[in-house]
C-alpha cells in the first residue's frame, strides 16, 4: 500500500466523524489563531491539507478569502457540504507537495496537523513558502515528537499501527531546520499539551481487530496518554 493509498483509505470513511469532532472546535481554534495570529482582516489564506475544513472555516469569519487544498476527495466532499455559512471559502483537490496552477499568491498560507501524513514534509514548506507574498505569513500546527529519539522511535510506532497513513512525527528541531532552510523568520511558537484516551483514539482512526490489538501492544499506554503539539508562525522576508 503507498501513502497515498493509506491516506485515501484512513479519511475517506472517517470524513463525517472527523468533520463533526472538528465542528464542535471551531471556536476554540477560532480563538487561538485570532490570538496566535492576530489576523488583519483582508488576508488571503491558502490551507494544505484541509481535510474537512477545520482551519478554514475556523478562520474564513477574521480574513477575506480561504482556499484549502487537500488530496482526499471524500474529505473536500464533506468540507463542502459544510461549507453553506462561508461563502469566502473554496476547496480545490490537489497534490500539497506539488500545487496545482492557478492557485495564486497568499497573504497566509497555512498546515495544520498534516506533516505527520506527508512522507516528504520538505516539499510542503516548500510550497508554503513559494505561494506566500514577500512579507506574507505562515503557520505550522503539527504533533511534535519527543527530542529522545527513541522514545520519538516509539511514539511513531504507536502511531503508525493506529494510522497506517501515519508517517513521521517531527521533533520541534526537524521543524525548525525545514524554515530555516526556507529562509524563514520564526516569530512566534507556542507548545500545548493535548492528552489522548486511548480507546476513543483507536475509534477515530477506525483502528478495529487485529490492528487494534497491534497498536495497542505498543501503545504508550492502555489508557491515556499526552502529545504536545507545536504552533509555529513564521514570515516570509519581503522584496529588498
Amino acid at each position: 500500500m503507498t501513502e497515498m493509498d493509506a491516506l485515501h483509505e484512513r479519511f475517506s470513511e472517517s470524513a463525517p466523524e472527523l468533520a463533526e469532532l472538528e465542528e464542535s472546535r471551531r471556536e476554540a481554534v477560532r480563538e487561538h489563531i485570532r490570538r496566535f495570529i492576530d489576523p488583519r482582516g483582508d488576508e488571503r489564506v491558502l490551507d494544505l491539507g484541509t481535510g474537512t475544513g477545520a482551519l478554514a472555516f475556523a478562520i474564513a469569519p477574521l480574513v477575506r478569502e480561504v482556499v484549502g487544498v487537500d488530496a482526499v476527495p471524500e474529505m473536500l466532499e464533506e468540507a463542502r457540504q459544510r461549507a453553506g455559512g462561508f461563502p469566502n471559502v473554496q476547496f480545490v483537490q490537489g497534490d500539497i507537495t506539488r500545487l496545482p496552477e492557478g492557485l495564486g499568491s497568499f497573504d497566509l498560507t497555512a498546515c495544520v496537523r498534516t506533516f505527520h501524513h506527508v512522507p516528504r514534509p520538505e516539499l510542503v514548506v516548500a510550497e508554503l513558502t513559494r505561494t506566500t507574498l514577500p512579507g506574507g505569513y505562515i503557520l505550522v500546527v503539527d504533533q511534535l515528537a519527543p527530542v529522545d529519539p527513541l522514545v520519538a522511535l516509539e511514539l511513531n510506532r504507536f502511531e503508525r499501527a493506529r494510522d497506517p497513513s501515519h508517517t513521521r512525527a517531527l521533533a520541534d528541531v526537524d521543524m525548525r531546520h525545514l524554515f530555516e532552510a526556507n529562509n524563514l523568520v520564526l516569530l512566534r511558537t507556542e507548545f500545548e499539551r493535548e492528552e489522548r484516551e486511548i480507546s476513543s483514539y483507536l475509534d477515530r482512526a477506525g483502528c478495529e481487530g487485529i490492528a487494534r490489538e497491534r497498536a495497542l501492544a505498543v501503545a504508550p499506554d492502555h489508557e491515556r496518554y499526552t502529545v504536545e503539539i507545536g504552533w509555529y508562525l513564521m514570515r516570509k522576508p519581503g522584496l529588498s
